[in-house]
Order: structure tokens, then C-alpha cells, then sequence
């Protein structure tokens, strides 16, 4: 089991999460790495948890299967539970948003392209359309008076 981490500071927001449900899923998009042979598939991969693929030899099913193309090996990925929120921590802490079980192939890189969530921590207000694919991202939440801001983002690839 793998985790995605993430380390940044917010300021005046919390509970920074994907909008990732059935309706819209949030599509991770990492690099990939065969573990047999440690090719690097040249371009990213997204993977949705809601979408569900084939594994040849009816091995089942997983979010993500691929076939690497230097040694032939079959791999995959599944997404095993929806995304946690990250929480604002004094000092920045890294928190796990996503944990995946990979079979054959590491995630080694990851790319924070779709639309995040958040909340005011005082107001409540909801932040929706967030891009963090800047690493960082500004706004003002009009029920607090002030600027709110997510910044010095640093994403992180564990084992769980």
C-alpha cells in the first residue's frame, strides 16, 4: 500500500480535498514506473477510483492496468478509499490524501491537475474551483474579511 501525501500551508481555509464523486470523479494523474524493469512510461497516466478495469487472464479488476511496454508485464493500481481532507496545521504537516495498492508498478510523481475543495476555518465559507496546479492559489473570503491562500505545496508518494 502507497499513500499520496500532502505538505502546504493554508491560510484562513481547511478540509482541502478533490471534488471526486460519481457524478464528477477527479482523474490522479501520476507518473508510473514498472517495478520488473523500472521503465518510466513516458507520459502521465490518470486514474479515477470510480472507474474500473480488467486485469488479462480474468485476474479480476483494478482502477488502473498497464502493460508495460519495455517488458511485457501486466500491472496495475487500485484506489482503495475516497480521499481524506487536509487539515491546516501550524506548522504544515504532511497528511495523506489518497492510499492505493499498487501491483507491479510505483507511482513516482504526482500532478495536482482538477478542481479542489475547501472550506473557511472561522466562516464556513465553501471554496469551490480551486486550481493547484500553480502550487498555490489565492482568494477572499468575504464572510471573514480576509485573504485566504493555499501555498508551498508538496506533494509526496509513502508507503502506507
Amino acid at each position: 500500500m502507497f499513500a499520496l501525501t500532502l505538505t502546504a500551508e493554508l491560510t484562513g481555509v481547511t478540509n482541502l480535498r478533490p471534488k471526486d464523486d460519481e457524478q464528477n470523479p477527479f482523474w490522479y494523474t501520476f507518473k508510473v514506473q514498472c517495478t520488473s524493469c523500472r521503465e518510466t512510461h513516458p507520459k502521465p497516466v490518470a486514474v479515477s477510483r470510480f472507474e474500473m478495469n480488467d486485469m488479462s487472464g480474468s485476474r479480476g479488476e483494478a482502477n488502473f492496468v498497464w502493460k508495460c511496454k519495455n517488458c511485457k508485464r501486466e500491472s496495475s493500481a487500485t484506489i482503495t478509499a475516497a480521499p481524506s481532507s487536509y487539515e491546516q496545521t501550524e506548522p504544515p504537516k504532511p497528511q495523506k490524501i489518497l492510499v492505493f495498492d499498487c501491483r507491479g508498478l510505483e507511482f513516482t510523481e504526482f500532478s495536482s491537475e482538477g478542481e479542489w475543495l475547501a472550506e473557511g476555518v472561522d466562516s464556513g465559507s465553501k471554496f469551490t474551483g480551486i486550481e493547484l496546479t500553480e502550487g498555490e492559489w489565492f482568494d477572499y473570503d468575504e464572510k471573514a474579511g480576509e485573504e485566504v491562500s493555499i501555498k508551498d505545496l508538496k506533494w509526496g508518494i509513502s508507503r502506507a
